[in-house]
């Protein structure tokens, strides 16, 4: 039986992120539902002059990751009838990434807004892995709270904050979005190799 991650995408700058945790995943040999919420999608122009249709997404989706789609599956964002709106969808888990304030907000409070909200809040539920790459800064005490709702509901809030000993203070764009990727593969469980791990002696790289 075919049991996807998730990878909601919401409308947060940092889409490189979300096209570093997909490639990995997809790398890995793994299944993958893809839902690109409306705001998502201007982000996506902005930052990479991508565009992602529903009546062409496998057009699109190819274009933007650069690569062959291997198993994954698009869901349009206003579809609350699609497979991750239902418990009973069988996922393995989802990552939203990343996570606006406002998706936050509304998987905290279970607004179900579109399905990538409903889909988190599904996830949740279920008890299944369940990540969120909040990239905001600075925040409000209302951004705090809904994360710590999140974070008590089970959730692993990861933000989007890259650390530099894998490759030192001349890292590239590349090496900080593939440590934040990295960080999110290891809290789905899944291998990878995008960083260098912290090996307990200075300066090695």
């Amino acid at each position: 039986m075919r049991q996807p991650w998730i990878i909601g995408v919401s409308g947060a700058s940092g889409t490189p992120y979300a096209r570093a945790v997909i490639t990995a995943l997809l790398d890995a040999g793994e299944s993958v539902d893809l839902v690109v919420s409306r705001a998502a999608r201007l982000t996506l122009l902005d930052e990479t002059g991508a565009t992602i249709r529903d009546a062409h997404w496998k057009d699109d989706v190819a274009a933007w990751l650069g690569r062959d789609l291997g198993d994954l599956a698009y869901w349009p964002a206003g579809d609350l009838a699609a497979g991750p709106s239902s418990g009973s969808y069988p996922a393995r888990g989802m990552a939203v990434v990343p996570a606006s304030t406002a998706a936050c907000a509304g998987i905290a409070i279970g607004l179900s807004k579109d399905l990538l909200q409903r889909a988190a809040e599904v996830n949740l539920k279920e008890r299944r892995r369940t990540v969120v790459v909040p990239r905001e800064t600075p925040v409000t005490r209302s951004h705090l709270e809904h994360l710590i709702a999140l974070l008590d509901a089970g959730a692993v809030v990861l933000p989007a904050s890259p650390g530099f000993y894998g490759s030192g203070a001349d890292a590239t764009a590349q090496q900080l979005v593939d440590f934040v990727a990295g960080k999110v593969l290891d809290s789905l469980g899944v291998s990878h190799t995008l960083m260098r791990r912290w090996s307990g002696r200075l300066g090695e790289r």
